[in-house]
């Protein structure tokens, strides 16, 4: 088990980790004095999400935390934002998360220092009025300080949202 956390930190510290960096000096931890708490943390967020309660994810963050990746693309949202965002999203779709797995990891001497929670699952959504559902795999990386999330990433599968919206990818014709 020890082996398979080391092997998805160090995919976590390759994919956020610049071409040019100094690897040899950043360190990884997994075992580290705040890391139930920062997992805690994190499991609070995905478990109100569940049940569509958005001021307990809200609450999780602190006042100036920044969320990415929602909508699929490099966008940011504040606080404020992600509350509208999942209030809309909550109101239209119940979430039911599946395949969950979190890791704690605390880098040290690197850009992407801090104590990180990174969690994996699938979330399927259920459309509340067709009953129509669509699973998204997906992965996030949430930097906890201090009790709060101060940084939440999230990476998701968009073909099978594109598709669920009735949108065919076709290849190229050269």
């Amino acid at each position: 088990m020890k082996i398979l956390k080391l092997i998805m930190a160090l995919v976590f510290v390759m994919t956020l980790t610049p071409i040019i960096s100094n690897a040899q000096d950043q360190d990884i931890t997994l075992e580290f004095a705040n890391a139930a708490t920062a997992m805690e943390v994190v499991q609070k967020y995905t478990k109100a999400l569940q049940v569509g309660d958005v001021a307990t994810m809200n609450a999780q963050f602190a006042p100036n935390a920044m969320i990415y990746g929602v909508g699929g693309a490099l966008d940011s949202l504040t606080v404020a934002q992600h509350r509208e965002y999942f209030t809309n999203s909550t109101n239209i779709y119940r979430h039911s998360l599946s395949q969950e797995l979190y890791l704690p990891v605390k880098v040290t001497n690197n850009w992407n220092e801090g104590e990180w929670v990174l969690s994996w699952g699938v979330n399927t959504l259920t459309d509340k009025t067709t009953g129509k559902t669509i699973p998204i795999p997906y992965h996030t990386a949430s930097l906890v300080s201090n009790g709060k999330i101060t940084r939440m990433t999230y990476w998701y599968d968009m073909l099978n949202v594109v598709q669920s919206q009735g949108f065919e990818i076709t290849r190229p014709s050269n």
